[in-house]
């Protein structure tokens, strides 16, 4: 049943122009992916699996593809890394075991490290929660 209210949320989203936006999202790591790229500019999400077709993989695709404005608004990059042969510098550097979530602040640094799926929701409160991103929202007032 959840995912059947997941799927028809995304049909409306993708109906709406949310597509686009999504694409902006969401990057593979390759190789030659490097987090320095990102610093100071964006917030990163890094999704780790043993699989594309793992449950937790998908599931988080699902949550984080229900609110692409809220990702956006956070100025939120979505990386992701189901492929653990490929083993990409920042697979080596994290070491996930199995389905990982990390958010990765501003600054480079780790803020969040979990075994199971967040969605946005949980998400934004603790990117909100942050110093950095409390004054973003103090100097768009």
């Amino acid at each position: 049943m959840k995912h059947l209210i997941l799927a028809t949320l995304l049909s409306v989203a993708a109906a709406i122009g949310f597509a686009d936006e999504q694409a902006d999202l969401f990057q593979p790591i390759t190789p030659e992916t490097d987090l320095k790229t990102f610093a100071w500019q964006n917030r990163l999400i890094v999704i780790f699996a043993n699989s594309k077709e793992d449950v937790s993989f998908q599931t988080q695709i699902d949550f984080l593809k229900i609110d692409p404005a809220a990702l956006s608004e956070r100025q939120i990059v979505v990386l992701t890394d189901p492929d653990p042969d490929m083993q990409s510098f920042l697979r080596q550097k994290f070491r996930p075991r199995g389905f990982t979530l990390l958010l990765i602040g501003k600054d480079g640094q780790v803020k969040l490290r979990k075994p199971f799926p967040w969605d946005v929701r949980a998400l934004s409160r603790a990117i909100d929660k942050m110093p950095m991103r409390r004054q973003e929202i103090k100097a768009k007032k």
